[in-house]
This record gives structure tokens, sequence and C-alpha cells, in this order.
């Protein structure tokens, strides 16, 4: 390449650049430390305790009538029994939802009620992932996953990518949080790899001097260029 080619090239970069510049800012998100306070690096989320749409297995000792393992938590996290009504069972482990229900049925109706109760059938929850990655998507979540397995799910960043802003969004107790994280930092080791968990919507950021690059170069073919240059 010539240095008339490369100055052109430099000159018009900045012009191409500032094509951008009127593109919205990042959300005014929490980031470094703050991130980690907003969403933590390990969610406070108990493994064991019963979720949204999982299915219940339910047996009272002599009352096959009310046992049974097709009970459903809803979205509020409530199941219906008979005799009982409305229960609240997520947040719940399973030894927690026993004893309510066997405390409820002996004081209304069966002394001494001996129930037991497990998780049947574990709904699969899923986030997902936007933004400039290869394949965004909708992915299941799993107790293991965290940003950099989220964003390999995506099979990676794109080259466009603002690698240094990628935010988490979540919803806690009907809130809804953002941090914004350094994927640079947690590839390094310099900063956790937060966990991600059901709900979760990861989004990976654009870089506009990487985007505006391959704009000029999609834009200026080198024939023309080099017409230019004569």
């Amino acid at each position: 390449m010539t240095g008339t080619l490369k100055r052109m090239i430099l000159l018009a970069i900045p012009a191409t650049l500032s094509s951008f510049a009127g593109q919205a800012a990042p959300p005014p998100v929490p980031s470094g430390d703050a991130a980690y306070e907003a969403i933590p690096a390990t969610a406070a989320v108990d493994l064991g305790a019963i979720e949204p749409r999982d299915r219940i297995s339910i047996r009272v000792l002599g009352e096959p009538d009310i046992s049974s393992d097709q009970y459903l938590v809803d979205d509020d996290g409530k199941l219906q029994m008979p005799l009982i009504g409305d229960i609240e069972a997520g947040g719940r482990t399973p030894a927690q939802l026993r004893d309510e229900i066997a405390k409820q049925l002996s004081t209304l109706y069966i002394r001494n009620a001996q129930v037991v109760v497990g998780i049947a059938e574990r709904h699969k929850g899923t986030f997902t992932v936007e933004g400039e990655v290869r394949e965004a998507g909708r992915f299941e979540a799993t107790p293991e996953m965290t940003l950099l397995g989220a964003v390999a799910m995506a099979r990676s960043p794109n080259n466009v990518a603002n690698l240094s802003n990628v935010i988490i969004l979540r919803t806690v107790k009907g809130q809804r949080m953002a941090a914004r994280f350094d994927l640079h930092d947690v590839r390094s080791g310099r900063a956790p790899d937060p966990q991600i968990i059901a709900g979760d919507t990861v989004v990976v950021g654009y870089s506009v001097a990487r985007g505006a690059w391959r704009e000029f170069l999609q834009a200026t073919p080198l024939f023309n260029i080099f017409y230019l240059v004569k």
C-alpha cells in the first residue's frame, strides 16, 4: 500500500466515524464494582428451591385422593391443593413445603398428617443473548451457566462487538435490574464471571469504531481508492 493510499484511508476514517456519532449511547447502567452489586457474580438463587412451573409430587399417607405427582407451580409461585387451596411454593424447599402442607392439613382436616414432597420435574428456564453475537437466540439455563458460557452459546461475539460493553438484564422481585460488564476483564480473570440464571437477557454491545471501519471498507472498494490515487 502506497503512502498516499494510507493517508487517504486515515483521512477517510474520521469522516466515516462521525456518521455514527448520532447513535444512542449505551444505557446508563452500573459498571465495575457497582455492576457486581446490582447483579452479583453468584446469583442469590437457592438451587434446591421450588420455582414457578415446576411439577411437584405430594404424597399424603392414607389420602390417595389428594396425593399426586402432577401438582404444578404457577407463574406466581403458588400451587393449588384440595382441602387447602392456594399454597405458596415458589422459593421454598420441598422440606419447607412439606412442613407447611402437614401443618395446614393437621390443623384443619387430618390429625398428624404424614406428607412427602418432591420436585417431580424441573421447569427448563431459558436466557436470551442479543446484540453483536454470531447467533442470537434463547438458550436453556443451567446452574453452571455464566456470562462467558452464555456468549459462547451464541457462537461468540462478531467482529463489530464491543466486549467492554456487555449488559446483563435481570428481573429481581419484580424490579428490572441491569449491569454492564467488561468481557476482557472476565476472560483474563481480572473480574469474576457472573452467573446467568433463567430469565436473564445478555446484550453484547456494538463497537462504533469497528463497525465504521467495516462500513468504510464495504462502501469504498479498492478499485475506487486506486482510481483516486492516480
